[in-house]
């Protein structure tokens, strides 16, 4: 089984390379000329660009290709005070730059929308809001010229006090969504409230893949066990519609998988700088045999440090005669 490894929009290694420097929308609103202010945005959001474009450089010489960019690339643009402005026009090319470069490099790139992005609100308002943000997603990937296979991930949202009826209500709001926005998403199990198991129902339902977390599977277990369950998980992803066009190619995109390692004790649910290699290394040779491939996005609060250093561990154990073969910077072999 050949494993990918990324990690979440910063580097802790490059300096200056923030894609998520932003404006306030107070700062904005004091401004004595709103056109010069939304031309600041644009800069703003151009230099997010570039440091964006910055950090997949980095990641090419580092041997990584999976990469979470940042929501924040362009500030406030989803306020309803700046409804009227469109800033893609005066992005394309820096928006263009960066897609060239992923598609060059065969990189898999995704966004994970914030969590008041939430398609089970009971909240007409709040799902307008939600959808008018996943819109936003969308629109930067296709402004990158990236195709299907760059996904926007999301969780199923709250239970509102009643969690069977949370999810079917996610369910019927997510069929009245446009193609285009739904085609791109991904679903994630969390740590408080829709398990692994119930995420996957309803994944299965709408015929959207599923990305697994562990992490968050270990703080809200339910009662299934991972190995139970991931043969469906894996079907998601084998029905999800780019892999049914890509199925003979070298095109299929293998499912993904969140890692992260607690905090503390007494925060169980909060996530580490750096990941414990056990259980992560105890899932992946369970699963190797039956997974041909698979995409690990690391959420760790060292970003690219927790990576280089999970990597530094698979070595140790390659070294000691462990069933692993590491490729890169950010790619192994799990033997089976």
């Amino acid at each position: 089984m050949i494993v990918r490894f990324g990690y979440v929009a910063m580097s802790v290694h490059l300096d200056n390379a923030s894609p998520s420097k932003t404006m306030t929308m107070t700062s904005f609103s004091k401004l004595a000329d709103r056109e010069a202010g939304l031309r600041r945005l644009e800069r703003i959001a151009e230099e997010n660009l570039h440091n964006t474009l910055r950090l997949l450089k980095h990641n090419r010489y580092m041997g990584i290709q999976v990469y979470r960019m940042t929501s924040k690339i362009i500030p406030l643009v989803t306020h309803e005070e700046l409804q009227d402005w469109d800033p893609y026009p005066a992005l394309a090319k820096a928006f263009a730059e960066v897609g060239a470069f992923v598609r060059e490099h065969n990189m898999r790139v995704s966004f994970h929308p914030d969590h008041f992005t939430v398609l089970s609100t009971p909240r007409e308002e709040v799902f307008r809001n939600s959808v008018k943000d996943l819109r936003n997603h969308v629109r930067m990937l296709e402004a990158m010229g990236l195709d299907e296979s760059a996904l926007n991930n999301i969780h199923v949202g709250g239970s509102y006090g009643d969690k069977v009826k949370s999810g079917k209500r996610f369910i019927e709001q997510f069929r009245s969504i446009e193609q285009r926005i739904t085609e791109r998403i991904t679903l994630e199990n969390d740590d408080k409230t829709f398990t692994a198991a119930e995420t996957l129902s309803i994944a299965e339902e709408v015929g959207v893949p599923m990305v697994l977390d562990i992490h968050h599977h270990e703080v809200n277990p339910g009662n299934e066990l991972l190995k139970d369950l991931w043969p469906r998980i894996l079907q998601t992803w084998d029905r999800f519609p780019w892999n049914v066009k890509h199925a003979n190619t070298s095109h299929k995109l293998p499912p993904k998988l969140h890692v992260s390692s607690p905090k503390s004790v007494t925060d169980p649910r909060g996530h580490a700088d750096l990941i414990e290699i056990e259980q992560l290394l105890r899932f992946l040779v369970d699963i190797a045999s039956v997974t041909p491939a698979i995409d690990v996005m690391i959420e760790a609060k060292s970003k690219d440090e927790a990576l280089m250093k999970l990597m530094d561990d698979f070595r140790a154990i390659e070294a000691s005669g462990g069933p692993i073969r590491v490729i890169d910077g950010g790619s192994l072999e799990v033997l089976s």
